[in-house]
């Protein structure tokens, strides 16, 4: 497990549009910072640029915050350590897992969602009648995972009439699918399609499931209720801090966020973040529809419902749960950081 601490502070100003806790007194930077335990889901990489952001540049000092960043992998059970109070809050991945967690009267809840758009994509070849979305309903190996088939395949099935035969096991290696032109596979878009294209030297058709409809929200910032209702004043901060975090890391100097990374992820390199800051903008993953009014980290009621009764036509879940408990909208939608937003 890696860990990254907060050690220092930079000259850049900190900005925020609208109602913020952000808007700290010399009081508040006299005190001593609160200690915050920040875990993400994976190795460090683009997709988590503004977190660490934030911390180079000085951000969530100036928030009062002492964050520190504990980066996930393949051996980190970052929910566990978020329920056994190891961590204050997490990065979730998207709205299904916080839905089953009401189910199971699990205390965690949604906060805030940095994507506006999930990144998972399905990666056709060219030039072999995959050329569109629902054209993908001919592919005869639709390589997936068991994660991928027991979630958005069954909504590719409700919505689209998708078939179980079409899947073949997906062991997030590229290999099999470089080998045969007629198949599919399952990827983030801001990953594996630029990985395809530097290796096998062709640019893949790439299929954004949310831009076909999976309109969940993704990378979210989970933590607890007792963290929620305990700690509102940190929460705040820590969620208004993060989020100017983002804005700094997609639309300003994000060198030494970036040189973080690369510390914590050596497998990380320039040309990689570079493709995943470029195709996070071009996709609007991060900055999008609501969050060009209300701000990154926005959510909405509507969109809620709206992905919960997929995920209820899907049989993921049950009519009766009670989705709402899953999220808080109290922390977002506030308009923070809107005037860090360029281009």
């Amino acid at each position: 497990m890696t860990k990254l601490s907060l050690t220092r502070r930079s000259a850049l100003g900190l900005a925020a549009g609208g109602a913020s806790a952000l808007a700290l007194g010399s009081g508040v930077r006299a005190q001593a910072r609160d200690k915050v335990r920040f875990g993400t889901n994976w190795l460090a990489q683009a997709e988590h640029g503004g977190y660490y952001q934030a911390v180079a540049d000085g951000t969530y000092a100036r928030a009062g915050l002492d964050v520190e960043i504990v980066m996930g992998g393949p051996q980190t059970n970052g929910r566990l350590m978020l329920l056994t109070g190891r961590l204050d809050y997490y990065m979730g991945g998207n709205m299904i897992q916080p839905f089953l967690a009401v189910k199971e009267n699990v205390p965690t809840v949604v906060i805030a969602s940095i994507f506006q758009k999930e990144p998972q994509c399905l990666i056709a070849h060219p030039g072999q009648g995959f050329d569109t979305f629902l054209d993908l309903k001919k592919c005869n190996n639709l390589m997936l995972s068991k994660e991928g088939q027991a979630s958005y395949f069954q909504w590719m099935k409700a919505e689209f009439g998708f078939r179980d035969e079409q899947v073949r096991p997906y062991t997030f290696n590229a290999a099999p699918f470089l080998a045969d032109k007629k198949s599919a596979m399952q990827g983030y878009v801001t990953s594996e399609p630029y990985a395809i294209e530097k290796e096998a030297k062709f640019k893949p058709n790439v299929f954004l499931l949310a831009d076909n409809g999976f309109d969940t929200y993704s990378t979210m910032i989970e933590t607890r209720s007792d963290v929620v209702t305990g700690k509102a004043d940190i929460t705040q901060r820590f969620v208004d801090a993060t989020i100017i975090g983002w804005y700094n890391y997609m639309y300003g100097d994000n060198a030494a966020a970036n040189a973080l990374i690369k510390r914590a992820n050596p497998d990380m390199t320039d040309d990689k973040i570079a493709a995943g800051i470029a195709l996070m903008k071009q996709y609007g993953i991060v900055d999008s529809g609501d969050s060009l009014r209300l701000g990154i980290g926005t959510m909405s009621d509507a969109q809620m419902k709206s992905f919960f009764d997929k995920m209820v036509k899907a049989g993921v879940v049950t009519s009766d749960l009670d989705y709402r408990k899953s999220y808080s909208l109290a922390f977002v939608n506030k308009g923070v950081g809107l005037n860090l937003r360029k281009g």
